[in-house]
């Protein structure tokens, strides 16, 4: 495949043998991705077929949107297939964390309390909980909701023992299954299933809440069919396949899917009204192809860690380890090499391939960030993307690859600017 791709881009010989050896490596995972992708595949076509979606579900809507019946069967098709009770697909989700957001206000109260047992949640949800100080603007500590978390041990697994005591009385214990800007492993099904066992053991009413962004089609089930009373995710990521443009999910038990929707809609409407416009064939669609997109993104990121580990850098996860997200983090050391790599990246793109990233305070973040995104929709991260905050320990997370020959010529085209800029010494002259 190398030949192939030096005919159309311009990647140092040295670095396309190495390229070979690290695809070499990659195909006993290379397998096994292909096998979870050919399940998945079988469940959500026989959950298209057992839901009888037809041209009709296809068809948008307008004003309030009543009587959509894409709206509806969509939301049957995505819970049958995550092995959920109901779900809530929505285009006018405008993110995860926005989805995330809805389901948190949707099942809080003033006096609840929410405790954290993976640690600190993503950036963007510090916002919304009220861990940044800013007072007044609407969080959820402003509503009298309180919080706690547990940290995570030093090799970022679950503190396990501490988990009962710290989720007593609260109302919500909150997962975040993939691994924000940290080293640690995304958390495998089992690993969710025993949190939400031992909350349950001090807490039997506690609701465990689980963001599953990345995570979606990883394995042959989800969350919510392990413990999880809720999962909650974005349509471009995982679930869109490339197509959804916009949109988000949250999925899990129907009482509480229901009182999200209150949130999202209002209380007494719920998911009865919200027109679908022009978006209900891509939603479709996209969640049909997004077994084998989800497997495109992994099959990249397992080439990433192979190559990059050849090239003599840390990796997370290595190449041949389980994967339960599509995130793969690479210990690059210094500004220079996260600029260098996402830049590359960036060149790999098929849409603007010609923008040069810089890193830059972007809303939502702590520190300045710099990210590679030339893609379709603008932020699908099921696309070859990369992004890096400015900061200790100098690691970049890439996900996506909605094609296996794209994904890698990113990852190639990473590679080749790093050397192009004398960064690595081990295939300089």
């Amino acid at each position: 495949m190398m030949k192939e791709i030096q005919s159309f881009f311009e990647i140092d010989d040295r670095l396309c043998a190495l390229a070979e050896q690290a695809e070499e490596r990659c195909k006993p995972v290379f397998t096994a991705i292909d096998q979870r992708a050919a399940y998945n595949g079988a469940k959500v076509l026989k959950a298209f077929q057992n839901n009888r979606v037809s041209e009709p579900c296809f068809y948008g809507s307008t004003g309030y949107g009543y009587g959509d019946q894409g709206r509806e069967v969509l939301d049957k098709v995505v819970a049958e297939a995550f092995g959920a009770e109901d779900a809530l697909v929505r285009h006018n989700f405008v993110s995860g964390t926005h989805a995330l957001t809805v389901a948190l206000f949707g099942v809080l109260r003033t006096g609840d309390k929410m405790v954290s047992i993976t640690g600190r949640p993503y950036d963007t949800l510090e916002g919304v909980i009220g861990l940044t100080g800013n007072k007044g603007d609407g969080s959820l500590m402003d509503y009298g909701v309180t919080y706690d978390e547990v940290p995570l041990l030093e090799d970022g697994t679950p503190n396990y023992d501490a988990i009962p005591e710290a989720v007593r009385g609260a109302k919500i214990a909150y997962i975040q299954r993939s691994r924000g800007y940290a080293l640690r492993p995304a958390f495998t099904l089992a690993q969710i299933e025993k949190m939400a066992q031992l909350a349950r053991s001090s807490n039997p009413d506690i609701i465990v809440m689980v963001d599953n962004c990345y995570g979606e089609f990883t394995d042959t089930s989800e969350p919510v069919q392990h413990g999880a009373d809720l999962m909650i995710g974005s349509m471009i990521k995982n679930v869109g396949g490339g197509i959804a443009r916009t949109g988000g999910y949250i999925a899990g038990r129907k009482d509480l899917v229901e009182l999200c929707s209150y949130r999202l809609t209002c209380v007494g409407m719920g998911k009865e009204v919200g027109c679908t416009l022009d978006m209900n064939r891509e939603l479709f669609l996209g969640f049909f192809h997004a077994p084998d997109v989800t497997a495109s993104a992994l099959k990249t990121a397992a080439f990433a860690a192979s190559l990059f580990e050849l090239l003599g850098f840390a990796c997370y996860p290595r190449y041949d380890e389980p994967r339960n997200d599509i995130v793969e983090a690479i210990c690059l050391g210094d500004e220079a090499h996260l600029t260098a790599f996402c830049q590359g990246i960036q060149a790999g793109s098929p849409v603007d391939s010609f923008v040069v990233p810089e890193a830059w305070d972007m809303p939502g973040y702590t520190s300045k960030v710099i990210m590679a995104a030339g893609a379709f929709t603008l932020g699908a991260s099921i696309e070859l993307s990369a992004d890096a905050p400015i900061r200790e320990p100098f690691a970049v997370w890439m996900q996506g690859g909605i094609t296996e020959t794209s994904g890698k010529i990113g990852v190639l085209l990473a590679a080749q600017k790093m050397l192009e800029n004398q960064l690595l010494p081990t295939l300089q002259c």
